[in-house]
């Protein structure tokens, strides 16, 4: 006798099911728990994923219509005139003149020549990806974006791959790690790595990201560096912000994350996601650093990563994104 429902049937009810598991599980006001998301990522991994180019198109015009990243991701010579009052992201009642000075620094119009680009792969720091050998997969992508300045270099570039072409900056990490550039020397041989990525700050976010920001861009100037430094629109990381809040992440501010993963559905066909995990373990219960180079932790409650994490997990049961969870096939 053949049972009712043969395995792959009740696999498909049960992977249609999970939006609304998830659903259920973020709306829920008690604090959720790590262990039942980690049991629904677990549900979703044993789904098959496949793209879904009318989603991707649906989402990736949504997107366009609010923030369009190709125009407006960036500050350019095209979207910002000498003479702009620019108004700060956070501090939106504060303003800078952009004068010649800074007009200068600005690339003449977006700088992606091969837009749109095929396959891009979005690299998070998380610490899911020590041992997971997923380097030589992530090197064979068209795009490669990364976030503030991690290492990419030695042993770790067969979990992580060495492969940038954009990689993020958190003044933060100019001021903290770098003593305002104090450390000129080692900050250069730090970014050596990437080749010649572009590099992206907000340095319009909050007015003490400027100067920062702009000693970032004066001192590759000087010592004629390979890589090329870009600016954060402010207004674009506000309508990205508001953009995301209806779809209820109400964070102080959003991750840059889920800032350069939205840029990418923006300028690729294809998006993958990996060492994104903000959990203390896998789903196999092994504990898993914060990141892949160190534990150290985010401010609490600055940025909302479970609220974040389950927008890509819709995005991935979507179609729109895959996320890689663990270890890469080798």
């Amino acid at each position: 006798k053949t049972p009712a429902h043969p395995p792959s049937l009740q696999l498909t009810e049960k992977c249609k099911n999970l939006q609304s598991d998830l659903n259920s599980l973020s709306n829920r006001t008690k604090r959720q728990k790590e262990d039942d998301y980690l049991q629904i990522i677990t549900d979703i991994q044993n789904c098959p994923w496949k793209r879904q180019a009318e989603e991707y198109e649906n989402f990736r015009a949504k997107l366009t219509s609010c923030c369009d990243a190709i125009q407006n991701f960036v500050v350019s010579q095209n979207n910002t005139p000498v003479g702009t009052n620019m108004s700060y992201e956070v501090e939106s009642k504060r303003t800078i003149p952009i004068g010649e000075n800074i007009f200068h620094m600005l690339p003449a119009s977006q700088p992606f020549v091969e837009y749109p680009y095929n396959q891009c792969a979005v690299v998070g720091n998380g610490g899911i990806l020590n041992n997971s050998l997923c380097g030589t997969e992530i090197d064979k992508f068209d795009f490669v974006f990364r976030c503030n300045i991690p290492p990419t270099n030695g042993n770790v570039s067969q979990d992580v791959g060495s492969k940038t072409n954009l990689v993020t900056i958190n003044p933060s990490i100019i001021m903290l790690k770098y003593q305002n550039l104090k450390k000129k020397a080692e900050f250069l041989q730090d970014i050596a790595t990437y080749g010649d990525a572009f590099l992206l700050l907000p340095a319009f976010s909050y007015r003490a990201n400027t100067g920062p920001s702009l000693k970032v861009y004066h001192t590759l100037r000087e010592s004629k560096a390979r890589q090329k430094v870009l600016f954060f629109h402010p207004k674009y990381l506000k309508q990205l912000g508001l953009f995301w809040r209806t779809k209820g992440v109400d964070a102080y501010r959003l991750s840059t994350g889920l800032m350069i993963a939205s840029v990418a559905v923006e300028m690729c066909e294809n998006v993958k996601l990996y060492g994104f995990w903000p959990f203390s373990k896998t789903v196999e219960n092994t504990p898993v650093s914060h990141h892949y180079y160190d534990n150290k932790l985010p401010k609490r409650g600055f940025h909302k990563m479970p609220k974040e994490y389950s927008q890509f997990l819709h995005l991935h049961m979507k179609g729109i994104i895959k996320l890689q969870f663990g270890k890469c096939e080798t």
